[in-house]
């Protein structure tokens, strides 16, 4: 390693070189990253209502100065830092830079595409497990292994990483960020394999683009049906409140019948009664005209 003098001004993630000409090594790993950063991100953005946390993919952290400047470098295929901005002075990051930033990451995660030997490697100031136990120092280091369908999550604990037991889900507890980190076996961008995931404390998966767009129609078909059974009942309850009206209105209508049945009922025995009074008295006056004439009634009526 090339001796710094005291006097210059370390560089910055501008003046670092951002990568190391290498390249990924198989065509998951790209998607795995991708798969990671998008269903993660609404927790994250809950954590940091400002936004300030930025995730690296395959990006360089330098942790020491050297030359050539990458001999310096960890480049996790994945990790995530909080309470940071996600650019500096309006420009993306190029690499995370400890000696300018300080703070470390939260979880740096690696895709074995080995032995995983590399991803374990103590040897001081060279093994990747050595760097960051000691220099990187994130809170969670996780080694994936998709030939296993594995993963191992070690946790810093008094300056040493403890490997993280999982929990009854087979699970490994992010506490900080009230996520769960493990395998899940399906279908991802066509390929069939058992993924590294993301899921809530309580074991809800967290949905990546594709599903939660599949969710959002499934609830909004699901709102649709909702509304139109709620539509027919209210059309249901509509009709039965007609019909209710329409009995109350034919009873109503019976009801004046029978008042106006009785009513008529009412006057004929009146006009019966009339008649029958009338008729008495018309036999009265004969009987009386009659006996005038002196002619006995009871022999003629």
């Amino acid at each position: 390693m090339t001796a710094i003098d005291a006097f210059t001004p370390l560089p910055d993630h501008t003046q670092l070189p951002c990568e190391d000409g290498t390249f990924v090594k198989n065509f998951q790993e790209h998607p795995q990253s991708i798969l990671l950063t998008e269903s993660i991100r609404p927790v994250l953005d809950r954590v940091h209502p400002e936004g300030d946390y930025c995730i690296g993919q395959d990006s360089g952290i330098y942790w020491r100065l050297t030359d050539p400047p990458q001999r310096g470098a960890e480049a996790p295929d994945w990790f995530y830092v909080g309470n940071v901005p996600p650019t500096l002075a309006g420009e993306a990051r190029r690499s995370y830079v400890l000696w300018q930033e300080i703070i470390p990451p939260q979880i740096v995660i690696e895709f074995v595409s080995g032995t995983g030997a590399e991803e374990r490697d103590r040897t001081p100031w060279t093994g990747k497990f050595w760097v960051y136990e000691t220099a990187i120092r994130p809170a969670y280091y996780a080694i994936y292994e998709v030939r296993k369908a594995a993963v191992e999550v070690y946790v810093l604990q008094k300056n040493k990483y403890q490997l993280l037991p999982a929990n009854e889900r087979g699970h490994f507890p992010i506490e900080e960020l009230g996520v769960e980190l493990g395998i899940w076996p399906g279908v991802y961008q066509a390929m069939d394999l058992p993924w590294l995931r993301w899921w809530d404390r309580d074991g809800n998966l967290l949905l990546h683009g594709e599903e939660q767009a599949i969710q959002a129609r499934q609830e909004a078909g699901q709102e649709r049906q909702r509304a139109e059974l709620e539509r027919q009942r209210a059309e249901l309850e509509h009709q039965r409140a007609e019909q209710a009206a329409q009995q109350v209105e034919l009873e109503h209508q019976r009801a004046e019948q029978a008042a106006q049945q009785a009513e008529l009922e009412r006057q004929r025995a009146e006009q019966a009664v009339q008649q029958a009074q009338r008729e008495q008295a018309n036999t009265q006056k004969l009987r009386a005209k009659l006996t005038e004439l002196g002619i006995d009634p009871d022999t003629v009526l």
